[in-house]
């Protein structure tokens, strides 16, 4: 029995954020900050590693940086790891962009020398820091949100739409056989799910992305016992995390066929911790500051740990 679909955009599941971005320093804020003019929503320090892997399966200190457009409640954003002790990772072919609509960043990115290749008339492809792909439209920015889709790599695009759609509930808006690639959402007006075959086995490399939707927090032990009943893969089970001074929330952490990790967290208590908290850029700052890592490994004659 699949999830049912949800009657609305506030009623069901709603797309949170991409936990794909794993910084060793802050130049890749600065693309996504400077040039994409996203904003800084929250910035979060954890003394160890989450105990659902939100960092990765490392241990030790991590902190998280939120940005986007807008407010997580009815925004895409973007989670930004930053393991302290990790010096670079390596990625794979799950991850395959971000597309939105943003004249402006085309501007910025011209601006700032940051390079730019025009792959189809008006859509530009970049690369953040780390080798992640963005794809910019060159168009009046969108205002609820610009961020059009996500774009994930899969081996068999059936085998996908199947767990997707008939498990999780998305809708189907297009599909493109001869292109072997689908758009799946949970309503219009939010950021859709792309999903395009590469090929081949699928390469999660060492950044370990994942996906997060918000439901209905009595929706949750839904989810789980159909999974279970489906012997689809439980990476983590039913399981509250706690956040210093924030609100506890509970998750499960799925996997696809193609080992995409796909979070669902409560939305009640999603909507408290996510507030925007006005003194993220402070909080980022001077935790980038207090950041004396790269100097205590030089010290040692030590470099950081490769993901």
């Amino acid at each position: 029995m699949p999830l049912p679909p949800p009657p609305s955009a506030e009623g069901g599941p709603q797309t949170v954020k991409r936990v794909s971005f794993f910084f060793e320093d802050e130049t890749g804020l600065t693309f996504l900050c400077v040039c994409l003019i996203h904003q800084v929503l929250r910035h979060e320090e954890f003394e160890e590693g989450c105990k659902a892997s939100c960092n990765g399966p490392y241990d030790g200190k991590w902190s998280k940086t939120m940005v986007g457009y807008g407010p997580e409640d009815n925004h895409f954003v973007a989670e930004l790891t930053y393991n302290y002790g990790i010096g670079d990772y390596r990625l794979g072919n799950d991850f395959l962009g971000i597309t939105l609509v943003s004249g402006q960043a085309v501007s910025n990115a011209k601006k700032l020398g940051w390079p730019l290749n025009e792959v189809a008339t008006g859509i530009f492809e970049t690369e953040a820091p780390g080798g992640y792909k963005f794809y910019l439209e060159d168009k009046e920015q969108l205002k609820q949100d610009p961020v059009l889709k996500v774009t994930l790599g899969v081996s068999d695009l059936q085998k996908s739409i199947n767990y997707w759609s008939n498990l999780l509930g998305m809708k189907i808006y297009e599909k493109d056989e001869e292109k072997q690639r689908v758009l799946l959402g949970y309503a219009d007006n939010q950021c859709k799910l792309e999903l395009k075959n590469v090929g081949g086995a699928v390469d999660h490399g060492t950044a370990f992305g994942r996906i997060a939707f918000s439901c209905a927090k009595e929706e949750l032990p839904n989810i789980e016992a159909l999974m279970k009943k489906e012997n689809q893969k439980i990476l983590t089970p039913l399981v509250s995390l706690d956040t210093p001074g924030k609100a506890t929330v509970q998750v499960i952490i799925l996997a696809d066929p193609d080992g995409h990790e796909i979070c669902f967290v409560g939305d009640e208590a999603f909507r408290d911790l996510s507030k925007v908290d006005p003194n993220g850029d402070k909080l980022l700052d001077d935790a980038m500051a207090a950041d004396k890592s790269d100097k205590w490994f030089a010290e040692k004659k030590m470099k950081k740990a490769s993901a």
